[in-house]
């Protein structure tokens, strides 16, 4: 039961209370620049929480039974780019032959996924934090839907952005840059929330 409880604060505090977005600022260039329509937001999150998923998968027996048992610790970035840019790469192939709308629509950001700081902090933080393989996989998971949370949220923000009269120097980005830290900022009222659920 203790294991369980464990793996649901993990999982609550990566989507809430340490969003990967929001909180720790990892993974802004394709939140600021796929968040324009709900339906690319909506298709970048999920691509991003699978790449998050199998990136973990690989990364985790990668860093355990291979860079430590060989003293190879300090390759650890370099070896975590190349697993992550090859499974991108398979995903937008993989996109491109069975759901060609979603790539056409994701167009660039699609291999932006390959230079996300937030797939590649998710996969580093969890080696740090000391996570076993099925925690990482779960915080992974967590980190996945609190991106795919903050990209639907901030796409319904920048709709109602889109139909207000802002000042003209805060039109474009000044004002979409105003928008999301007040998203951020809403976010830290989960602070406390998952320790007091659980205490």
């Amino acid at each position: 039961m203790d294991t369980f409880r464990n793996l649901i604060i993990i999982l609550m505090s990566s989507v809430l209370v340490n969003n990967y977005v929001l909180s720790r600022f990892l993974g802004i260039c394709p939140f600021l620049g796929v968040s324009k329509k709900l339906d690319q937001a909506t298709g970048m999150g999920v691509s991003v929480i699978f790449v998050m998923l199998v990136a973990t998968a690989a990364t985790w027996p990668i860093q355990h039974f291979v860079l430590d048992e060989l003293g190879l610790g300090y390759m650890q970035t370099i070896v975590f780019i190349l697993v992550i840019a090859a499974l991108v790469q398979f995903i937008e192939i993989v996109l491109k032959k069975y759901i060609s709308s979603l790539h056409a629509s994701l167009g660039v950001y699609l291999p932006l996924i390959t230079t996300n700081c937030a797939v590649l902090g998710v996969t580093i933080n969890n080696i740090t934090d000391g996570y076993n393989f099925i925690e990482s996989l779960v915080s992974s998971l967590g980190a996945g839907l609190g991106f795919l949370l903050a990209m639907v949220l901030f796409s319904g923000v920048r709709s109602r952005i889109e139909n207000c009269d802002a000042p003209e120097c805060f039109k474009g980005l000044p004002v979409t840059l105003i928008a999301a830290s007040i998203v951020s900022l809403a976010f830290f009222g989960f602070a406390g929330v998952v320790d007091g659920l659980f205490a």
